[in-house]
């Protein structure tokens, strides 16, 4: 069995990845690396392949070709007890939160606490009580059931059971799609203090400009089936391409550029 690097600059590391559905080609030739402890957002037009990117990463999108290494390990040619150790090590925030509508935010952060620890009872209560506290809901938000909560809490919920098993990395898929800019702003600070408090690695998908200049230490644009540019986010809006032009320095960039600077 591959043992991994754990003691390696990066979390996850791309090379010559390609995916596609049929003929259709989604990414191609795609390098990137994830540094350790670091936010990084993924940003692209619609159709780049920023979510098919990261269900490619987590198992859920076989490429096509290229190798997909995290925390070491080559994902797709590690036998069945390796790849569980290493999905042990993430958490998933996927868009919209899915949380099970059948069971209460509780119940939803103690699904993967019972499967992958095997721990029941008042310890795995006490489990989902944390991390309900570390989102930033109130106590009784556990005894809630989905459809009881709004789009933030929601989020929060999701985020909860992302962190149910104590992850090194978490994966985010637009994670302030549908909030205010006030709740967006709020959920920004979460992520910041959670990744500092804990020591995460986050990868981030997302297209709210604000949240790039709030929360993410590295920016890299899909555009063209690939990574076009990769780096701290000033260094990428001076990027010579003109979709990284168009979308920072259009009417929003702007404004979530004197935001920041205001």
């Amino acid at each position: 069995m591959n043992t991994g690097n754990d003691n390696a600059k990066n979390v996850i590391e791309l090379r010559g990845v390609r995916t596609q559905f049929g003929d259709v080609v989604i990414h191609d030739n795609l390098d990137l690396d994830v540094h350790k402890r670091e936010i990084l957002g993924v940003v692209g037009g619609s159709g780049a392949g920023k979510s098919v990117l990261m269900r490619a990463i987590i198992g859920l999108k076989r490429p096509s070709a290229g190798t997909i290494n995290v925390f070491g390990h080559n994902f797709y040619e590690a036998d069945d007890e390796e790849r569980l150790s290493v999905e042990r090590r993430w958490g998933v925030l996927f868009q919209g939160g899915a949380l099970f509508s059948s069971l209460t935010v509780a119940q939803n952060i103690m699904a993967p606490v019972r499967e992958h620890l095997d721990i029941e009872g008042a310890l795995a209560r006490d489990m989902a009580a944390l991390k309900i506290s570390m989102v930033g809901l109130p106590a009784e938000a556990g005894a809630k059931y989905p459809s009881e909560l709004s789009g933030g809490m929601k989020k929060r919920a999701g985020l909860a059971r992302a962190l149910a098993l104590d992850p090194e990395l978490v994966f985010l898929d637009e994670p302030t799609a549908g909030l205010d800019p006030i709740g967006a702003a709020k959920f920004d600070d979460l992520i910041v203090n959670l990744k500092e408090s804990l020591g995460l690695t986050v990868f981030m998908v997302t297209h709210d400009l604000d949240t790039l200049h709030a929360a993410c230490d590295r920016v890299a644009v899909l555009a063209e089936h690939h990574v076009i540019a990769c780096g701290p986010l000033d260094e990428v809006r001076g990027t010579d391409h003109p979709w990284i032009h168009e979308y920072f320095s259009g009417p929003r960039g702007r404004a979530a550029l004197s935001a920041k600077t205001g």
